[in-house]
């Protein structure tokens, strides 16, 4: 674990920047992921299958693309039953946030006469796709079917990587991802994974039926065949490395903090847990804390854990805000008093009791959010990132008030036709 005490000093902005830094900069996808997407587009079925053995089974040939329905009611029949219950819980909580996220048509009547309805429309199909590099992730086959689904999409896909693991054969999907996959009702599930995954689902292949939107969390490889496909399937956001940062007064318990950071780091060495407080001697024994934890698992030690002193919580709240973190989580009574005024981060976490882990999994919030930066402008997955809006006009009566301002307009841009098209209707009557 690599942790790093710093002081604001004034400079919230370049402590962001310089927060940011830690995480290591990645190497350059962009052209490994134009030459996947352009075999996938050029061979189908056999390019994908080619690409999966080579970046996901070591070199061992993966078995068929799709997962049977027998395979995954027989997954679900083999999740063990804690398990069972837990994402039973998570898939009821999830559903009912999801569904109070969905937005409804309204009809706006303007004052020429005529109306405009906006009607938010699912798209008909729709893809999640769930890591498989590190560990098993059924908390975002979750995370993103059931949100799909309450978006009122009919056919909704996962693909996740198969990989080689000692519980399981050559090229297998994790069965915890296919039990959790039939449990919220996946119509297909593929096992594929990295660039060739988002290129299949994007382009369609010999098997695969193209998708209006993909989303979920993946490898940088992943985010960058999003950007690259953008323009031919919808997409939902950049999902890349995760990150937390806790805002914190004097009051708060440093043990479950250094816990909350030390979780953040299980993601990898490109997550980033990071702390803040006017609090000097609070950072002194969360530093104690951490070190102490991180000692027991030694997976975490190549993460950043950076812990930042602030002259005042309003300075630390100016710090977060151009950091604009993934998670934020705000303890003690001062800290959690500035919730309202938070504008820039993917989930606030408010209270002692709040740990990011229980939006990970079971609190009903999504935890597919805009990462590095991007929660300054971008949303977590809901159900709009699978719906369209679609604007209904109906002008009837009001063409006659509509036309001669719509004529003057067109004729300033030089199109006669425009112009001409909407004067038409001054003739008809507006009928």
């Amino acid at each position: 674990m690599r942790l790093e005490r710093v002081a604001i000093d004034g400079d919230p902005v370049g402590t962001a920047a310089r927060t940011r830094a830690l995480q290591p900069a990645p190497d350059s996808v962009e052209e490994v992921v134009r030459d996947v997407v352009a075999a996938v587009r050029a061979g189908g079925d056999e390019a994908v299958r080619e690409l999966t053995a080579r970046f996901d089974t070591g070199g061992a040939g993966p078995p068929p693309l799709r997962v049977t329905p027998e395979e995954l009611e027989a997954a679900l029949v083999g999740l063990d039953p804690p398990v069972r219950a837990a994402l039973d819980v998570a898939v009821t909580n999830v559903a009912l946030v999801a569904d109070a996220a969905g937005g409804e048509d309204r009809e706006v009547r303007l004052p020429q006469g005529h109306t405009v309805t906006l009607r938010e429309v699912p798209v008909r199909r729709a893809a999640i796709y769930v890591p498989g590099g590190r560990s098993p992730y059924p908390s975002t086959v979750v995370m993103g079917v059931v949100t799909a689904r309450a978006a009122g999409v009919e056919e909704v896909c996962v693909c996740t990587p198969p990989a080689t693991r000692p519980e399981g054969a050559v090229g297998d999907a994790h069965p915890v991802v296919l039990g959790a996959c039939a449990l919220v009702g996946a119509t297909e599930v593929y096992r594929m994974g990295g660039a060739q995954a988002v290129a299949a689902l994007a382009l369609g292949t010999q098997s695969i039926p193209r998708v209006d939107v993909i989303a979920g969390p993946g490898s940088l490889f992943v985010q960058e065949a999003k950007r690259q496909l953008g323009g031919e399937v919808g997409i939902d956001l950049f999902a890349g490395p995760s990150d937390l940062l806790v805002l914190c007064d004097g009051e708060a318990d440093v043990h479950a903090l250094a816990l909350d950071l030390l979780a953040q780091a299980e993601h990898g060495a490109a997550s980033l847990a990071a702390a803040v407080s006017d609090d000097a001697a609070l950072l002194d024994l969360l530093e104690v804390e951490v070190e102490a934890a991180a000692a027991r698992r030694p997976e975490v030690e190549l993460a950043p854990v950076l812990l930042a002193e602030a002259a005042s919580l309003r300075e630390a709240l100016a710090f977060a805000e151009h950091l604009a973190p993934e998670h934020l989580q705000l303890v003690g009574p001062e800290a959690e008093a500035l919730a309202h005024l938070v504008r820039a981060a993917g989930c606030v976490l408010v209270g002692a009791d709040s740990g990011t882990a229980f939006s990970d999994y079971v609190a009903g919030s999504n935890h597919t959010l805009p990462t590095g930066g991007a929660a300054r402008f971008a949303s977590g997955l809901g159900p709009r990132a699978f719906r369209r809006r679609i604007s209904e006009v109906r002008v009837g009566k009001g063409a006659g008030a509509l036309a001669p301002a719509g004529a003057v307009v067109a004729r300033a841009e030089g199109l006669e036709f425009h112009a001409e098209s909407m004067e038409a209707r001054l003739r008809g009557g507006g009928r």
